[in-house]
């Protein structure tokens, strides 16, 4: 099984920033960092820092059965319902959540003081998340292989896949 870290210091750990000015309706801006994979079992940690701008991830819903731990600040979550309302979410530091395959689609961001997380995801197919359009519309479903293949190459996996700078 590959590691990349052995640390949930967020000191310690190589953060690639994600951002996309294409986007108008709300502000994409975070970092993430790859933990470990093991594509033979379906399995791939990550964690995922959220600054105190109100920065996005892009609106997607996992696919990957998936574990959710709080390690620092809030996650705010505004989940799509099936009738087109939404929810919203907040857990805090220490609060754990664990999700199904099929989530709902949804948009996080940090709170206040931003967020850093860890997720745990088991896709057995190895697909990880769906991204959707301002329509709600499926635009690429990311997968394990494509998560490892882009970090390799130092790039960012999503939509469109982007060269990217390793920010600490």
């Amino acid at each position: 099984m590959p590691r990349i870290a052995e640390s949930f210091d967020a000191s310690a750990v190589e953060w690639r920033k994600v951002s996309d000015s294409t986007e108008t309706e709300f502000l994409i801006d975070f970092d993430y960092s790859l933990l470990g994979y093991d594509h033979e079992s379906g399995r791939l940690d990550m964690l995922l820092r959220f600054h105190d701008n109100g920065g996005h991830c892009r609106r997607h819903r996992h696919i990957a059965s998936t574990a959710t731990l709080i390690l620092e600040g809030e996650q705010h979550v505004e989940e799509v319902q099936p009738d087109g309302s939404t929810k919203s979410i907040v857990r805090k530091k220490g609060e754990y959540a664990l999700a199904g395959a099929d989530a709902l689609p949804h948009l996080e961001r940090g709170g206040p003081n931003g967020c850093t997380l860890m997720l745990s995801m088991v896709a057995p197919d190895g697909r990880l998340f769906e991204y959707f359009d301002r329509n709600m519309e499926s635009v690429r479903i990311l997968t394990i292989e494509q998560y490892v293949e882009s970090w390799e190459r130092g790039a960012v996996p999503g939509p469109v896949e982007t060269a990217s700078a390793s920010a600490a």
